[in-house]
């Protein structure tokens, strides 16, 4: 039966019988809601490791939007009985209070992997990022943590505040998973009118396209295309879409410099903002 624990000390209690007879620990962090996209990255954790910790903290300091804190989607019994069928042996979920008891002043110099893209467009989220993550690697210490590669600068700017803290801990970057239509899982899907649900799958589909867009185009046009395919089709409207070096984050002015190419979008459906992602890879030198 999957353990559901409140307290830090009692999560810490429990693993530490785990460790003494060598159990491998494997490390979920979410923010409930949860969809098959997380139940991935829980049977994928399952699978590699011997004990699979999951935790639910809606963390207040990820959110520069009050309003998008308090609609955010809640349902812990739901997220409980998901998380035990896929195979979880534990899940934490801690209140801001146990998380916080003293307030986290902390603040990380991440470098350009925080400040591009979402960095630049939500002010303070990889910060708050960093401390919850720092703050559950500190407490579960798992040997290996798995992130949806939806939330692709997120995993770019945990592996830098890993590193920088010298965590040691394995970040396992795990497929993007889609809906029938191609629509990016995330909780937010679930704010979506009838209406808007119809026309998100168009992100995922214009980003396919671009991919085919490219031969011939030089990148500020494929961003051009991307961008006003998108925000011709009401009510979609981009808030960026870069094209970057898949590794630095950096911005791609031509095809030919990195070895591997992401395009990464933020698009508001309604006033649902929703993020997706695209490789390139080496397509451009075929």
């Amino acid at each position: 039966m999957m353990k559901i624990v409140e307290k830090k000390d009692d999560l810490e209690a429990f693993l530490a019988v785990e460790r003494q007879v060598g159990r491998r620990i494997g490390f979920v962090p979410t923010m409930g809601a949860l969809h098959e996209g997380h139940m991935s990255l829980v049977r994928t954790c399952v699978a590699e490791n011997d004990v699979c910790v999951a935790s639910i903290f809606v963390n207040p300091a990820q959110f520069n939007d009050i309003r998008d804190l308090e609609a955010y989607p809640r349902t812990p019994e739901k997220d409980c009985a998901a998380l035990e069928e896929a195979g979880c042996d534990c899940v934490f979920m801690p209140s801001v209070e146990e998380m916080y008891p003293e307030p986290d002043t902390r603040r990380f110099d991440l470098g350009r992997v925080a400040e591009v893209m979402e960095g630049a467009f939500r002010p303070g989220h990889f910060n708050g990022v960093a401390q919850v993550v720092s703050r559950l690697f500190e407490i579960v210490k798992p040997q290996s943590a798995y992130f949806g590669e939806k939330d692709f600068q997120q995993i770019a700017v945990i592996r830098e505040m890993t590193r920088q803290l010298g965590l040691g801990v394995r970040i396992v970057p795990c497929p993007i998973v889609r809906e029938h239509d191609g629509l990016a899982m995330s909780s937010r899907n679930v704010r979506l009118t009838p209406e808007q649900r119809r026309v998100a799958p168009l992100i995922a589909a214009t980003l396919k396209e671009s991919r085919t867009f490219v031969y011939g185009k030089k990148v500020e046009e494929v961003i051009e295309h991307v961008v006003n395919t998108l925000n011709g089709v009401p009510p979609l409207r981009v808030e960026y879409f870069e094209i970057v070096d898949a590794k630095t984050l950096l911005p791609v002015r031509d095809w030919y410099e990195p070895e591997d190419i992401a395009g990464c979008i933020a698009v508001f459906c309604g006033d649902v903002r929703l993020i997706d992602n695209v490789r390139y890879g080496k397509i451009y030198k075929l």
